[in-house]
């Protein structure tokens, strides 16, 4: 089954990737500057390995302008895909934009689509200074060129993942009842929120786990940032 593509608000240029196993996820596709700039970095890095390579190999006369020849054609149609299959969708330049190639569905780009969005280049480049790419691109709503539509393929940001909120200094402290797990996630989530929290709400919401907590409204806080650390320690 195909998974089911649904575009998020315009402000925040997002899609929404339903995957067959039926998990969602947030992708950001990039638009028409960034992969510019991004073919751009890695245009001018195969420019200067190709450089290097016929300065080289022009020391072997007519052989070394034969090798060269080949080894034109494999860095010109090879680079990208290497890249992409082996460096989780990332060349160079897509890698110093934040940028990476992955299917439709979220996954990992494979060989075969990466070859096709590669090999398709040409078409893009029609007329001249990839004309048709960069229509097709404003056209799309995922921003696709159309290598990228007949591969079934996207580039997105990297999504870095987010760093987990310190908590509190607090000494740690046993939970005076059993705990679900559910409820070891509210105290630990309410633990790590307290920055984002005024001090009268935080007093607010530990206030109404004094009871089940056997502790005070005044103490309520320091008992919940206490057993959250406990919690933390012992995973």
């Amino acid at each position: 089954m195909l998974p089911t593509l649904a575009r998020s608000p315009l402000l925040d240029n997002r899609l929404r990737v339903e995957t067959p196993e039926g998990v969602d996820l947030l992708l950001r596709p990039a638009g028409l500057v960034p992969r510019a700039l991004a073919f751009a970095v890695d245009l001018a890095i195969r420019g200067a390995i190709l450089l290097a390579l016929f300065i080289s190999l022009g020391l072997l006369g007519k052989f070394g302008m034969g090798l060269g020849a080949l080894l034109l054609f494999l860095v010109q149609w090879w680079y990208m895909v290497l890249f992409e299959v082996l460096n989780q969708g990332r060349t160079p330049g897509k890698h110093w934009l934040g940028l990476r190639v992955v299917h439709d569905d979220g996954t990992p780009v494979g060989w075969a689509s990466s070859l096709t969005r590669n090999l398709l280049r040409f078409v893009d480049l029609l007329p001249f200074g990839y004309f048709l790419g960069a229509l097709s691109c404003l056209g799309h709503p995922a921003f696709k060129r159309l290598g990228d539509i007949a591969a079934g393929t996207l580039v997105v940001y990297q999504e870095k993942p987010a760093e987990r909120p310190a908590l509190a200094p607090a000494e740690p402290v046993a939970p005076p009842v059993g705990l679900s797990l559910d409820e070891q996630r509210a105290l630990i989530s309410f633990a790590e929120r307290q920055a984002s929290l005024s001090p009268d709400r935080r007093r607010e919401l530990a206030a109404i786990l004094a009871e089940p907590l056997a502790t005070t409204p005044e103490d309520a806080e320091r008992t919940i940032q206490g057993i959250a650390r406990a919690l933390m320690g012992a995973t």
